[in-house]
């Protein structure tokens, strides 16, 4: 059903239910919004986005009024325009005014609309004293900076499920923050930085590594790499204008190598490693489940490569410890080989090497850290930038980014195939997984045009597929017409709901990938702002594209990895792998120490 309406004089016809600034957007007027973000639940909180209607007696939020038969609307008349004014002054009027110091100058949406309105002065003062908390390796929160959007509660306590975040006290005491204006290191953060990735100021950002990788750049006793994880070549350009999607990964190879690292490599290395290890420990749970009847071995088996996930699970699943594969994430395993294989075999000492990640991710500072992340016999990644960091740091280098030429990653670390690209995705760890377990269970790759599992693929938040084993290997023959089922959620509030239909007996899968954040990897709460779901598929089929140009696309194929298994590793699951590449897990939920996140 449809209603008419009229927009700044413009009549219009959209569907009953439509929000006014939704009606106004279709005809490509912008009205300003500071508490509205798309995707999530409408708080109409900052009042921004007040417009006048026709017989009304009070200005309209138009983020949560929905339209009516008849309705006239001015977005902009001098009424609508003071109100606005005087709503940003109010704002502004506790907002500590340090512009140029702010990690978001030039980035921050309450600057640009004051820019818009054009506020000169501030005629209310109101100072905020708050301490500023920076008590976890990720997340930096400063309190005197929020403007109580509520846009980071809702991306905690709707979005992720993890509800951290939420308002305390009452009027001009108000306040977000987890518990009783708790530590977040005190709290139950994951870590996750979706909060970080929908705050409109500078209220809660990265932890900023910058000047300690600046450090060990310019120390000549340090050897220093870099690997990139794969969601980072579709992401970094927007840092320089360029549009979502666009591929970068040549020019970021040379900005990487023009900022002073000693060698360029690739997370995918051992996101393709991860493949191999965490296949082969699924199907040695199905083949003891199976043929051995042991009711020790949990199925289904959850991936393990995202952090926040990881952190999730044991503060709110632990009892789902065993269900977890043992495989570290692609940027452990890459930081424990890279200490150990590749050090011993250019003769540098792991103590003089250091380990720079790219990530999209706040929790993978958070990860690195973690007492059990040394299993090289030091700290394994020493230290993760996001891509916005890296960003900065290539503006600070004053690199002309956008012109840069292609370069290309270093052996043998920097190898990879396409399944390793598609780890960026949701669906991708999934959908490279199956593109292995399938051929060695088969001999034959998986029966999809283009190796797609489509049914994995795309924004819904949870997915699902099955994939029937037919003509199995005499050696895998226990699995010949086994039905193989799978599913796939992105974001913890979809992790949520496939645990509790598990946990329920309301489904049942073999395999199931789980990644923290709206998108997957190239959703991270350390990616460009902001990400919407446009943003999102658009980095997303310029991970598929980089893929499907790969002559490798499968990640048993890569060289560098059947010559590591040759020359250190021996074979998967083995001693040594699993010495290196594997981890264990923690119970938080029923433990009083915060010491291990």
């Amino acid at each position: 059903m449809s209603v008419k309406i009229e927009i700044n004089n413009i009549p219009l016809e959209v569907e009953k239910g439509t929000t006014i600034l939704d009606a106004a957007k279709m005809i490509g007027i912008k009205i300003p919004t500071l508490c509205y973000f798309e995707g999530l639940q409408d708080p109409g909180s900052c009042r921004l986005c007040v417009v006048e209607v026709e017989g009304a007696n009070t200005l309209i939020p138009s983020c949560i009024t929905e339209v009516t038969e008849g309705m006239k609307i001015k977005t902009n008349s001098k009424r609508v325009r003071s109100a606005r004014k005087i709503l940003l002054e109010l704002l502004l009027s506790s907002h500590p005014l340090e512009c140029n110091t702010c990690d978001r100058n030039q980035d921050c949406e309450l600057q640009t609309l004051a820019e818009e309105y054009g506020i000169r002065e501030v005629r209310f003062h109101y100072d905020k004293l708050l301490p500023l908390d920076y008590s976890t390796p990720g997340i930096i929160r400063d309190p005197n900076k929020c403007i109580l959007c509520r846009r980071c509660v809702v991306a905690c306590q709707e979005v992720q499920k993890v509800s951290t975040l939420s308002p305390r006290f009452r009027g001009m005491r108000t306040v977000i923050a987890p518990g009783q204006e708790d530590l977040l290191a005190e709290a139950v953060c994951v870590q996750c930085g979706q909060c970080a990735a929908v705050c409109p100021v500078g209220a809660i950002i990265e932890h900023d590594d910058t000047e300690q990788v600046w450090e060990v750049l310019e120390d000549p006793n340090k050897y220093v790499i870099v690997q990139t994880a794969p969601a980072i070549r579709a992401a970094l350009g927007e840092c320089f204008d360029l549009p979502p999607g666009s591929l970068v990964k040549g020019r970021m190879i040379t900005a990487l190598r023009m900022l002073g690292f000693d060698q360029v490599f690739d997370t995918n290395f051992a996101a393709d490693l991860t493949i191999i290890e965490e296949g082969n420990e699924l199907l040695s749970r199905l083949k003891k489940k199976l043929v051995d009847k042991d009711d020790s071995v949990k199925l289904p088996m959850f991936t393990s490569c995202s952090p926040g996930w990881i952190n999730y699970m044991e503060h709110f699943y632990p009892e789902l410890r065993n269900n977890v594969s043992t495989c570290k994430s692609p940027q452990q395993m890459f930081g424990a080989v890279a200490k150990t294989y590749f050090a011993d075999k250019i003769g540098v000492k792991k103590e003089d090497m250091v380990v720079v990640s790219i990530m999209p991710c706040t929790a993978k500072k958070f990860e690195c850290s973690r007492d059990e992340m040394a299993d090289s016999g030091v700290q394994d990644v020493d230290y993760v930038l996001t891509t916005r960091e890296l960003g900065k740091m290539i503006k600070q280098a004053g690199i002309d980014f956008v012109n840069l030429p292609d370069g290309e990653m270093d052996a043998p670390l920097g190898i990879s195939t396409g399944a390793a690209d598609i780890f960026a995705n949701t669906g991708g760890v999934m959908e490279a997984a199956l593109r292995t377990a399938y051929e060695v269970v088969t001999g034959r790759g998986l029966p999809f045009e283009k190796l797609h599992v489509t049914p994995v693929q795309g924004l819904e938040g949870v997915k699902e597929a099955e994939l029937t084993i037919k003509g199995a290997l005499p050696e895998w023959s226990f699995l010949e017409g086994i039905t193989l089922k799978v599913a796939v959620a992105h974001g913890l509030g979809n992790a949520n709901k496939v645990i509790e239909s598990v946990l329920s007996g309301e489904k049942e899968y073999h395999f199931i990938e789980i990644m923290t954040c709206p998108g997957g990897c190239i959703g991270g709460g350390g990616q460009p702002r902001l990400t919407s779901d446009k943003v999102r598929l658009a980095r997303i089929q310029a991970i598929y594209k980089e893929d499907e140009g790969r002559e490798l696309r499968k990640s048993h194929e890569n060289p560098a990895i059947k010559k590591l298994y040759v020359e250190f590793l021996g074979e998967p699951l083995g001693e040594k792998s699993h010495h290196l590449l594997h981890t264990k897990y923690f119970d938080k939920k029923n433990s009083k120490s915060k010491s291990k996140m």
